[in-house]
């Protein structure tokens, strides 16, 4: 895998065009602008890996634009050390992202080629800091939980419970809820029975699905 200074350049440029749509954590667009993205896409795409836009990775799944993972990566508000939950594993770019921002990641795919892909990737980048599971993303991880953080990468028509189960007191849960447009909400959970959520932005994901897809 091959990062060259043309890459980078491009790279500059995006986090400069985040920058102007608003992004300002600055810890997250360092992430963002150390992770070469064109490392998570196929090599079709890869020409046009720094323009601010999802492309496809297969089994009607994408790679979300580079302005909705900052987008979320800033709501998620992320500490070193915290343990995050990502449904969604995808290419595995966010995943790389929250392990560079210090974070504990739980990542969870319900397709199984595109978990075996991502999981050889992120073992690849040696990102130690990043578990892999081919799970139902719906039910959460609930023997690793409560979580700090739990990120949700799939439109969700509503929010499964279990994932607010799993949050830990005083955690924040980054989800797109609706249906055919998504608004992004961050819930902060206060108390074991009191949840804060806040709507947000509007986005377009992929659907949020339940169950396992197994390879053929």
């Amino acid at each position: 895998m091959e990062d060259t200074y043309r890459h980078k350049g491009l790279r500059k440029q995006l986090i400069g065009l985040l920058r102007q749509k608003g992004i300002a954590d600055e810890k997250v667009l360092e992430a963002m602008e150390s992770l070469p993205r064109h490392y998570f896409l196929d090599k079709a795409f890869e020409e046009w890996a720094y323009e601010d836009k999802p492309f496809p990775i297969g089994h009607e799944q994408t790679i979300s634009q580079p302005y909705t993972v900052a987008y979320q990566t800033v709501l998620l508000d992320v500490r070193k050390r915290d343990k995050v939950l990502e449904i969604g594993t995808g290419s595995g770019y966010q995943a790389a992202i929250l392990a560079l921002l210090g974070a504990r990641v739980y990542t969870v795919e319900r397709q199984e080629a595109l978990y075996h892909k991502a999981k050889s990737l992120l073992r690849e980048l040696k990102l130690g800091n990043i578990r892999c599971y081919l799970r139902d993303g719906s039910k959460g991880l609930p023997e690793f939980a409560p979580f700090d953080r739990i990120i949700v990468t799939a439109g969700a028509v509503e929010v499964p419970a279990p994932l607010l189960e799993q949050l830990a007191i005083g955690g924040i849960l980054v989800i797109p809820v609706g249906d055919p447009v998504q608004r992004m909400h961050r819930i902060t959970r206060i108390s074991e029975t009191e949840f804060q959520d806040e709507a947000l932005a509007a986005f377009r994901f992929v659907p949020f699905l339940k169950g396992l897809e197994k390879e053929e």
